[in-house]
């Protein structure tokens, strides 16, 4: 296969095992079996703007300027993009300035990345920070394979017209040959919103044609190396379970975010102890939530709401010889979170909203098949599409959730293997090196794109004539099922 050249936000040392979010541990699981090219942003705010190429780690980045950081990414890529696709509006800031920096930032590393280029590459962007990419790269005579995977969830039509570029966006969209999506309800969102919010139409093989260029829509759910979360033989990783007498632990691991659910999880885990009195001393719940996007208001919210729950609930429950709620809030290596979901007897995964969630599959895949933990997962996360067999729940339902935690405690030994069996047969089949490999075929094999010349450049591309939406018919249900075919191998 040819080189394959990555475009994320976050670029990271593919040998380092920390890793804090599905996009750079996908990525990283694949370079480390492949050759190819990791570009992206640097993680540095420098004004010189300097280039870094790090050949032997085949890996390339830039700087942001102190402008760029406040504007491209807390701006417009996490106040305004990364709440929208989450389907909370209500929390996006829309900005004057925030879509010219964010389109900026994205010519300025198109113009970088077309000097590491070579005619044989694929191109594989990565998620929401750099959608206008390849419409920059397709101005500068990049005529390879361009695919694009949105790691987060896309939001029902409506949600994502409130963004003031919706049409730009569009059409930015349209320059990929292919575009991956989680789940099939993120494909159906996407192929309703440019069908009756773009004035896009459906070709008769299920490619959406978006002004003068086509491109196809899929969903591939990410996947994980589950030989990584392997139990060992030794008898130190079997659960000490509540019957038994001992602590039976609660394991929650998520960033510090909005969508991941995380004080109604506090909640639900007060309404568990307050239902179940007997379970107090004989279980608690870890929650390690890495901090990310500090400087972004919302999330100094979350993050004093969670310090004030933990610490009311505590204060309760707790005694000198147990503390109900273990909350760290650190980045964990995730060859030691190897050792908690092994001895964790829940995994509880519970976001708002969540493209995949790979936590929990590590935490099935790092399970005893001899005695293994229960997963409780949101119904909201991309992963329940896969994971039926897990305890699916509504997060917002505390006492829903509660009663989970309680039948995931008592569950028999029996259903918890045979719950396990069905959740890693699927995780087995459907691993990160398949879905890396399944979605880089598709795209060097996918239509040729219609009429070179159609892109524009600059800011003249911002004044193109905005396509006419469509009346509403059932296209979108037709192009779910033209791409059927190909999902089936994901």
């Amino acid at each position: 296969m040819n080189r394959v050249v990555f475009v994320s936000n976050r670029v990271a040392d593919p040998n380092k095992s920390t890793h804090a979010g599905g996009v750079t541990v996908a990525i990283s699981d694949y370079l480390n079996e492949h050759a190819g090219l990791w570009f992206g942003w640097s993680g540095n705010i420098d004004n010189e703007r300097s280039f870094e190429v790090n050949r032997h780690l085949s890996v390339a980045t830039l700087p942001l300027t102190e402008s760029e950081y406040l504007n491209y990414y807390l701006g417009y890529s996490n106040s305004v993009l990364w709440p929208v696709f989450h389907n909370r509006v209500d929390l996006a800031r829309f900005e004057e300035g925030y879509f010219d920096a964010y389109a900026a930032v994205n010519r300025r590393f198109a113009s970088a990345l077309v000097s590491l280029l070579t005619p044989g590459d694929i191109i594989w962007v990565h998620d929401y920070h750099f959608i206008t990419i390849a419409q920059e790269l397709r101005a500068l005579g990049v005529s390879n394979k361009i695919g694009f995977f949105l790691h987060i969830p896309f939001p029902p039509s409506q949600s994502f017209m409130a963004v003031p570029e919706y049409l730009q966006l569009a059409q930015d969209f349209a320059a990929y040959d292919l575009i991956g999506l989680q789940a099939t309800s993120d494909v159906a969102n996407m192929i309703d919103f440019l069908l009756h919010g773009a004035g896009a139409h459906m070709l008769p093989d299920g490619r959406m044609k978006i002004g003068h260029r086509e491109c196809s829509i899929v969903s591939a759910p990410v996947g994980i190396d589950p030989s990584y979360f392997k139990p060992s033989l030794s008898p130190n990783t079997i659960k000490n379970y509540v019957d038994s007498g001992h602590i039976a632990r609660i394991i929650g691991v998520d960033r510090l975010d909005y969508t991941k659910g995380l004080p109604q999880k506090f909640r639900a885990f007060d309404h568990f102890l307050s239902s179940h009195p007997e379970y107090c001393n004989r279980a608690i719940l870890t929650q390690i939530a890495a901090p990310t996007r500090e400087s972004v208001e919302a999330y100094n919210d979350i993050r004093k709401e969670l310090e004030s729950l933990a610490g009311s609930i505590n204060g309760r429950y707790g005694d000198l010889e147990w503390v109900p709620i273990h909350y760290i809030n650190r980045t964990t290596a995730r060859e030691r979170l190897v050792d908690v979901y092994r001895s964790s007897a829940v995994g509880l995964v519970t976001p708002l909203r969540d493209g995949m969630n790979l936590v929990a599959k590590e935490y099935v895949a790092a399970q005893d098949p001899a005695n293994p933990g229960v997963l409780i997962l949101s119904r909201f996360a991309g992963a329940a599409e896969q994971l039926s067999d897990a305890l699916i729940v509504n997060p917002y339902n505390v006492e829903e959730v509660s009663t989970s935690i309680y039948s995931a405690i008592k569950m028999s030994l029996p259903e918890r293997q045979q719950r396990h069996a069905s959740l890693m047969k699927n995780i087995e089949t459907h691993t990160a090196a398949n879905w890396a490999q399944n979605f880089l075929t598709a795209l060097a094999t996918t239509g040729a794109q219609a009429e070179n010349g159609s892109e524009r450049t600059g800011k003249n591309r911002r004044r193109a004539p905005a396509p006419k939406a469509k009346a509403p018919s059932s296209s979108s249900t037709r192009g779910l099922a033209a791409t059927s075919q190909l999902n089936r191998t994901w």
